[in-house]
């Protein structure tokens, strides 16, 4: 019956645990006791001898002497394995065990030297040497277990054998022949003990070795047996995994094409086994619109035995294109060179055609949103020209001399300008938002200014339909913070406006609190509330998205677009805050908003940090020069430039104003952006380019991106001025220009009009202690 598989395992283990320092120790004791008896033959063979040839006495004391000597020994060899088992140190026990050992050889020693006493004279040497011969074979057998031992017995006997002939030697009255012949016969037994014994020793320890060698390759052929089955057994699971794999398996020789095919090749592909045998996998497979140089890399990485994963299109045996990815192993034989090579191929023609269908998507999205971007940008500067002569004209019929019908009228002209400017405006940063091209600046700026520049431009409306506006701080404000100074008033703003145009009657309360947020920030609550119509509960969760409205009836009422509080969640969040509705309490009309933003710590800027003389700025004598296509634009500055003391100069096209500033340079540039022959950006690169002195350009477009911006600050323009443009903006660019002379560099950062800060708004105090109120307007209040 064959033995289990791991039975060489555990015959090598038993082997070397017999063979260990302890097991050869154990194996000794086991021994000596198995064999206790047989060796008494030669001691009671002696005694007997001594019982019959000297006295029965002299065999008695021999025997008890003889078996003390064994009993000793064999009583302290079964306590070996018990010692072996209380964890005894082994060299202590082999010090015992050869200690017994010589114990029992002195007590054989000494009955064959009584043998010679009690022996008529001369008469027992033979028996002597023969006594000891044995008992010095039967030593030595123990070698290889106990050296220590055995080597302490024979050296017993040695000297027994000594003393021995001495004794004899001295007994006798004289030197005979006999003891001549005694001396060689021990010499001889002595010889031939020592040769017997290293022949035993010699072909034990090699008997030992070669049945380590058999049991290390019995064990070496059942681990070889168990992993040829193991890998007979995943043969077979890769076969069947192989032939009924979803992906291609494809069997070939570099030389003899293809070996074997799966059944998912011919499912792939259209050809059978049958077909495919012998046939290379290129020629089968590649088609016209194969890349070759796939299929030579192929080739190549094969005939240099490398692995190598691709993406190759081939043809069906119908003619269909697929697309393929192959991963192709090579098997390398003894020399190194490919043997086999088996390919892998999955058909990816969904795949292909999905990401085709993906990359279209994205080119016509992106397509679309280039559209939209453009359609924008046309829309806006398309809107923003007439409204430039429309606001402004209106500005300008304002200053003039007319009776209280005709202002009024012009008053409207000049809110419903203002009111479709904030559409215009709502819907850029709102395409800003949706490309998340809606950024916000740091940098430091006075709080308190801000929020009051914010609430004054408001002041009219809330006075004009009878409604209070007070503004109250919880806490004392921090002098300086540092943000985004246009994107907070653009948010208070677009709060206070709203709460102003949704209460009729009451009034709009805005609350300011701030707090230390760590070492180096500042965290600002504004809170905006109002008497108005307030939200239904069942709208507030709606009231940020785009286009969202409390309901279309306040639409069609108030107007507007939806998208003010969305872009203003947005800005808040970007300044590391929050806008949120907060509840109204129950029985109270109106809706409460809270802003939170977070803002750094800013130093203390001078009192009149970013303030602008109000003055008219010194502008006579200076020339400017005007590029615009857009008549209406061109009548609208000169008015407003009027009185201002400049030498006006007006072309029509970018061209024109390049030829107009190398004829005579001019001090000053409006440039316009969309002129025909030459745009402003085109226009302003000759003019930097010329060999003039350079005069300072401002941009005065329609266009009122950020990127637009960029690219006339990019092109050398030295400001940027949007449309419509206010005439006190105008102005105060021009008196920018013409301090800087001819080193005005790009303005500010996030400044459009240059002007960085708000002014003081004349009714507005110095900054509030905790819990006070100003700004407070009434109805009967001034503006």
């Amino acid at each position: 019956m064959a033995d289990p598989p791991l039975a060489p395992d555990r015959a090598l283990a038993e082997f070397d645990r017999q063979n260990s320092p302890w097991g050869l120790l154990e194996r000794y004791a086991s021994g000596r006791i198995a064999h206790f008896l047989s060796r008494q033959i030669l001691t009671v063979a002696g005694a007997w001898s001594l019982f019959w040839l000297a006295s029965p006495l002299h065999g008695l004391i021999a025997m008890a002497l003889a078996l003390f000597g064994e009993a000793i020994d064999c009583l302290t060899l079964r306590r070996v394995a018990p010692w072996r088992a209380a964890g005894q140190d082994i060299d202590r026990v082999r010090a015992v065990t050869a200690f017994t050992a010589w114990l029992q050889a002195l007590t054989i020693g000494l009955c064959v030297l009584l043998a010679q006493v009690w022996a008529p004279s001369g008469a027992a040497s033979f028996f002597a040497l023969a006594f000891l011969t044995g008992a010095a074979i039967n030593a030595g057998l123990v070698m290889p277990f106990h050296r220590a031992a055995a080597t302490l017995r024979l050296s017993v006997y040695a000297a027994t054998c000594a003393v021995f002939l001495i004794v004899e030697l001295l007994s006798a009255p004289q030197v005979a022949a006999k003891h001549g012949f005694d001396l060689l016969g021990a010499v001889m037994l002595a010889y031939m003990v020592k040769v017997f014994l290293t022949y035993v020793t010699r072909y034990h320890r090699r008997a030992q070795s070669e049945r380590r060698e058999l049991l290390l390759g019995a064990k070496a052929l059942s681990t070889a047996n168990r992993e040829l089955e193991e890998s007979q057994r995943e043969a077979r699971q890769l076969s069947l995994v192989a032939r009924h794999a979803n992906d291609s398996v494809v069997i070939s020789k570099p030389d003899h094409g293809i070996l074997w095919v799966n059944d998912a090749f011919t499912r792939t592909t259209g050809y059978s086994l049958q077909e495919a045998l012998g046939k290379s996998p290129g020629r089968l497979l590649n088609g016209p619109g194969t890349d070759m140089a796939v299929s030579a890399r192929i080739g190549t990485e094969i005939r240099k035995g490398r692995p190598y994963r691709t993406e190759i299109l081939n043809y069906t045996k119908s003619g269909q294109e697929i697309w393929i990815e192959t991963n192709l192993v090579p098997l390398l034989d003894d020399a190194g060179a490919t043997d086999v090579v088996i390919a892998i191929e999955r058909n990816i023609t969904e795949t292909k055609d999905h990401a085709r269908q993906l990359a279209e998507a994205k080119r016509r999205a992106e397509e679309a949103a280039r559209a939209k971007a453009a359609f924008l940008a046309t829309m806006s500067h398309e809107i923003r020209t007439p409204m430039n002569g429309i606001i402004g004209m209106a500005n300008l019929l304002a200053e003039s001399a007319l009776d209280d019908r005709h202002k009024a009228n012009v008053e409207t002209i000049r809110d419903s300008a203002e009111a479709l400017l904030k559409i215009i405006n709502d819907i850029l940063d709102y395409s800003r938002l949706e490309a998340n091209k809606l950024t916000v600046v740091q940098e430091p700026f006075a709080l308190a200014a801000c929020l009051r520049s914010a609430t004054q431009l408001l002041r009219p409306q809330a006075l004009d339909k009878g409604l209070t506006l007070d503004i109250c701080h919880d806490t004392a404000l921090p002098e300086t913070v540092t943000g985004d100074a246009g994107r907070l008033r653009q948010i208070v703003l677009n709060l206070i406006g709203n709460a102003i145009k949704f209460t009729d009657t009451g009034g709009v309360t805005m609350r300011v609190s701030a707090r230390p947020d760590g070492p180096a920030h500042h965290r600002i609550e504004i809170t905006v509330r109002d008497t108005g119509i307030g939200i239904p509960p069942d709208r507030a969760a709606r009231i940020f998205d785009q286009f969202e409205q409390a309901d279309a009836d306040i639409t069609r009422k108030y107007g507007g677009t939806g998208l003010g509080l969305a872009i203003s969640r947005h800005l808040a969040r970007g300044m590391g805050g929050d806008l949120v509705l907060l509840t109204t309490e129950p029985g109270r009309h109106g809706a409460c908003f809270k802003l939170t933003l977070r803002l750094g710590c800013g130093e203390a800027m001078p009192s009149d940090a970013g303030a602008e003389e109000v003055r008219p700025p010194d502008l006579a004598g200076r020339s400017l020069l005007v590029a615009d296509d857009n008549a209406t634009n061109r009548t609208l500055i000169a008015r407003f430039l009027s009185d201002a003391g400049l030498q006006l100069r007006f072309v029509k096209d970018g061209r024109a104003a390049v030829e107009a500033c190398l004829d005579q340079p001019p001090d000053m540039v409006l440039m316009d952006m969309s002129m025909p022959e030459l745009d402003g950006i085109a226009a302003t690169r000759a003019i930097r380019a010329a060999p003039i002195a350079q005069p300072q350009i401002i941009a005065l477009t329609a266009n009122a991106f950020a990127s637009d911006k960029a690219a006339c600050l990019a092109a050398g323009m030295n400001d940027f001025l949007a449309k419509p443009v206010r005439k006190a903006e105008l102005l105060r660019a021009l008196a920018r220009a013409a301090a800087m002379g001819k080193t005005l560099g790009p303005s500010g950062a996030h400044r459009v009009s240059g002007d960085p800060t708000a002014k003081e708004a004349p009714n507005w105090t110095s900054p509030p202690e905790s819990g006070t109120t100003s700004g407070r307007s009434t109805p009967s209040s001034g503006p």
